[in-house]
């Protein structure tokens, strides 16, 4: 039971101290999903040192340990679950390295080695919540759409209510997936809504009108949804229109958007997969509409 309790009350501490020191107060940093679970996987691994335990017990332990700091992810943190669900190959994979790594290292019997190791993690962790991190991506799709982009512009600006059904599994779970797009006016200036199933609605500001050629909108406000608030920033929109020349339109798709969590290696995988099915939900829908006329 010490190696649980220890472990998860250290990384609780760490993280109250990290907001004392952190430079980007909203931003969530490689070290806090990486380094801090291989020290709570080195601290249960001291604990367990003596135990003959099998490999298959050794990650029963740790994944039951990487759950409990999860868990108190969402009680202290006010994470939600799809947020949580996505973090947790990340925490559990990492506090299970820490255990095996742990486990090897502690069979010499070396406290200097053991400790220097542990500060030299420890040092790591701060070391990186003191460094700027910034990093920004664009998502891009492309739809065929077999009608004449003057029908094609009459749903882009602004589209009915889509009552198909969720085929992206993380909307099928939970996430909210767009449903409707109002504006106030077909000019440059004009509000533009992007309303979600559960109600929640990005405020946008269009900026950029060339009618059945390009839409392009900023986003003003975002939803404080616990799912996406400090995680990412969606900073802009847009639709261009290409005529084929055939009757056919190519539709695409891009967004901008701004990650407050690292390393980006394992969350931008997440935050394209999601922006692309964002994007592809309301393309078919777009498509659905043009051809249907």
């Amino acid at each position: 039971m010490k190696g649980y309790l220890i472990s998860n009350v250290f990384a609780v501490c760490v993280m109250w101290l990290t907001k004392l020191f952190v430079i980007d107060v909203n931003t969530l940093v490689f070290s806090e999903f990486v380094t801090l679970p291989i020290l709570m996987g080195f601290i249960c691994a001291w604990f367990w040192r003596d135990k003959q335990l099998s490999t298959r017990q050794l990650i029963g332990r740790a994944v039951l340990n990487a759950a409990i700091g999860i868990a108190l992810s969402a009680l202290f943190l006010g994470e939600g679950f799809i947020c949580l669900l996505i973090v947790s190959p990340l925490i559990i994979g990492f506090v299970i390295t820490g255990v095996f790594g742990g486990r090897s290292i502690f069979k010499r019997r070396n406290d200097t080695l053991h400790v220097s190791l542990f500060l030299l993690l420890l040092v790591s962790f701060f070391a990186d919540v003191r460094i700027h991190h910034h990093y920004e991506n664009m998502v891009a799709d492309t739809m065929v759409i077999k009608a004449p982009p003057s029908e094609v512009w009459k749903y882009v600006v602004a589209y009915e209510k889509i009552e198909t059904s969720d085929k992206y599994w993380l909307f099928r779970i939970g996430m909210p997936s767009p449903v409707q797009a109002t504006a106030s006016g077909y000019y440059v200036g004009a509000e533009r809504k992007c309303i979600f199933s559960n109600g929640y609605t990005f405020d946008e500001k269009i900026i950029a009108y060339d009618e059945e050629r390009n839409l392009t909108f900023a986003i003003t406000q975002q939803p404080r949804d616990p799912e996406i608030m400090g995680h990412i920033d969606i900073l802009k929109g847009q639709f261009i229109l290409q005529d084929n020349g055939d009757g056919t339109t190519t539709l695409t798709g891009n967004s901008w958007y701004k990650l407050h969590v690292f390393p980006v290696w394992y969350y931008d995988i997440w935050a394209e997969s999601i922006t692309r099915n964002v994007h592809l939900r309301v393309m078919e829908h777009i498509k659905t509409l043009s051809e249907q006329h």
